[in-house]
């Protein structure tokens, strides 16, 4: 498998472990929280983002996504999304990403039988995220959070129909909140991977753990995304350099 490899870097981490992402050569997914897009200063991303092209180090991006909903039935929850979702596609047309990670903002509990509500609302959101993103390059990926099984996720991408509208498979979450197993979930929405984040745990918490230290079977995963999305990006989703070190090694095994 020849999956690209990248690791989860908030912005503000950034610029201060710059030296290590380029000795270790590492494709860093950036973490955009509302935050750090509010005190962002243009010439000082463009400067990482030079640095970064020049050294043959590609990137990803995380947008915000705390209390944020794409497809709410509330249309001030719509509107501050979507500007989150544009400030984050402003540092896209700097960092040059090839894929823009969002979160869907689904979850049972809360939609019942409000479920094609959310989802018209989704689709006019996410119609105008794509048209800026094609316009810089790059894919948009929507990651599952609390989804349970991929029947909403699936319907979402039937319904926008885009070759640049595509899936991150996180299995960490899959791991936290399934209801059915990985080939499953794969059967029906693997074909629409473009990235995986990939952490480990033991289905109470989301621990963000190496490869091997939780109780999914990365086996089957790996063996799964040869199958269905041989080119996805791979993520790492560790919090901390030691954690970065143990999972690049992991995965390393995995990958060859």
């Amino acid at each position: 498998m020849n999956n690209p490899v990248f690791a989860h870097v908030p912005y503000h981490l950034l610029e201060q472990n710059l030296e290590y992402v380029l000795a270790r050569r590492i494709n860093p997914e950036v973490f955009f929280s509302g935050d750090a897009l509010d005190s962002l200063i243009p010439e000082e991303l463009a400067a990482i983002a030079g640095t970064l092209t020049a050294n043959g180090i590609r990137t990803t991006i995380h947008t915000p996504f705390m209390d944020l909903n794409p497809g709410s039935v509330e249309h001030l929850i719509r509107e501050a999304t979507l500007r989150r979702f544009n400030q984050a596609l402003d540092a896209a047309e700097i960092l040059k990403p090839v894929v823009m990670v969002f979160h869907p903002g689904y979850d049972r509990w809360r939609y019942g039988e409000s479920q094609d509500k959310w989802l018209k609302h989704s689709i006019d959101t996410w119609r105008v995220v794509l048209e800026r993103a094609a316009k810089i390059g790059c894919v948009v990926a929507v990651e599952n959070i609390f989804e349970e099984e991929p029947s909403t996720l699936r319907a979402l991408f039937e319904a926008v129909d885009s070759p640049d509208f595509r899936h991150c498979f996180d299995v960490g979450h899959w791991n936290l909140f399934k209801k059915v197993g990985m080939e499953e979930w794969f059967a029906s929405v693997g074909s629409y991977i473009a990235e995986t984040h990939i952490h480990d745990n033991f289905g109470l918490r989301d621990d963000h753990l190496p490869i091997g230290e939780g109780e999914i079977d990365f086996n089957l995963f790996f063996s799964l995304l040869k199958r269905y999305a041989p080119d996805a990006v791979c993520t790492i989703e560790a919090h901390s350099r030691e954690k970065v070190e143990k999972a690049l090694q992991c995965l390393d095994d995995y990958l060859k």
